[in-house]
């Protein structure tokens, strides 16, 4: 099988894979979607001048001195009045200036008694939020591409949206192959071991956007193989398992007979190189994953997330940073490696821990991992302290 980088194989992946449809969703159901058009702002945000604090409305001309209190400014029963000169207005935080006033004096600073109160001088716009000053009517304020997180959704709201519109999610059907995995709470047999794998790449794919369906329990015979993947209704599938060349691995055999056309064979990367994406005969992606859990997760990082990220209208792209190596490393081979690390902070960025077993099938590994670190082809020893590239994944 013909061998690509991992930035290649990416590539070739990537080509195959166009945005989605978009559809409008209410703001609340919008957390974790990516938007299809640029939202803008329908009115000024505050829409009028407003108190940032509770106190007393002023003309700064007038201050200091004893004024009159004319009456009172709440949130959302504002003054309607015009406050004349050497009058006050009693005002709360986010209520509306009267016309008039052009200061606000806090509460704490002035001293009431009965229909008059003594305030000390006010500079000309102190303590008020002006009309505008968020943002202005008509401006852009999230571009198209950009995931609702809860941030963006009260900005959303604050600018008058009910719904957006965003970018249909993903379907994607993550298949397990193998006889010699089961699912808790089965028992498993002498020689079985319980699925570590697809319950973690379905966490994946949700949290990178995707509307997954897993189907376990899929017997290693080439008919049940070839009727799972007919059967899936997704946008993607990813075969978890059976991706090498073995005589009970029979997902390419199986997705061959329904016209697979692949675009990546196999990868130059360490853990990983089984991987392949294809395109079946009647449109649906297929990418297959190793099934050793670390191959996978590794591989779902590099090519997955990426895909789920294009069909999602966002520029899909590795952000890599430096670190500083806590031990000595080894020399690397043919293959592009991404290790399984820790890193540590520090006062000068970050200290990698590159595990040592870097056995594939290790779950406890990468669990206590929070980063990968990439070796490239043939890349020389290094000695403790030395600068090495990683991908950060999202852990505490």
């Amino acid at each position: 099988m013909k061998l690509m980088t991992v930035d290649d194989a990416r590539a070739a992946m990537l080509a195959e894979i166009k945005p989605l449809a978009d559809e409008a969703v209410a703001i609340g159901a919008a957390i974790g979607r990516v938007l299809a058009e640029p939202v803008a702002a329908l009115r000024d945000q505050p829409p009028f001048a407003n108190s940032a604090m509770d106190g007393w409305a002023v003309r700064s001309a007038d201050t200091p001195g004893v004024l009159m209190i004319a009456g009172e400014s709440a949130a959302g029963h504002g003054f309607e009045g015009v406050m004349a000169a050497g009058q006050t207005v009693r005002i709360f935080t986010g209520a509306g200036l009267p016309n008039g006033a052009d200061a606000v004096v806090i509460q704490e600073d002035a001293v009431r008694d009965g229909d008059k109160v003594s305030v000390p001088g006010a500079p000309l716009g102190d303590n008020i939020r002006n009309a505008g000053r968020d943002f202005r009517a008509g401006q852009t304020l999230l571009e198209a591409g950009v995931r609702i997180d809860p941030w963006r959704l009260s900005l959303c709201a604050s600018a008058g949206r009910a719904e957006v519109q965003v970018y249909r999610r993903p379907r994607v059907t993550i298949l397990s192959t193998g006889e010699e995995i089961v699912e808790a709470p089965a028992m498993p047999g002498p020689f079985q071991i319980y699925d570590s794998g697809s319950p973690a790449l379905q966490a994946m794919v949700e949290g990178w956007g995707g509307v997954v369906t897993r189907l376990t329990g899929i017997r290693d015979r080439l008919e049940d193989v070839i009727a799972a993947l007919r059967d899936a209704d997704a946008d993607l599938i990813v075969t978890v398992g059976g991706a090498s060349v073995g005589d009970h691995d029979l997902v390419r055999t199986a997705a061959k007979s329904l016209g697979l056309s692949l675009r990546v064979e196999s990868v130059a990367v360490r853990p990983g190189k089984p991987t392949f994406f294809g395109t079946l005969e009647d449109g649906r992606r297929m990418l297959g994953l190793p099934g050793n859990p670390a191959s996978a997760f590794v591989c779902a990082e590099l090519f997955l997330r990426p895909i789920l990220e294009t069909y999602q209208g966002r520029s899909p792209s590795l952000i890599t940073g430096r670190a500083r190596l806590q031990s000595p490393l080894a020399a690397n081979g043919p293959r592009e490696h991404w290790m399984r690390a820790r890193i540590h902070p520090s006062a000068d960025g970050g200290l990698a821990e590159v595990f040592p077993d870097q056995d594939s099938s290790l779950v406890t590994v990468f669990a206590a991992a929070n980063a990968l670190v990439r070796r490239p082809v043939n890349a020389p020893a290094l000695m403790a302290g030395d600068e090495v590239e990683i991908l950060a994944m999202a852990r505490t």
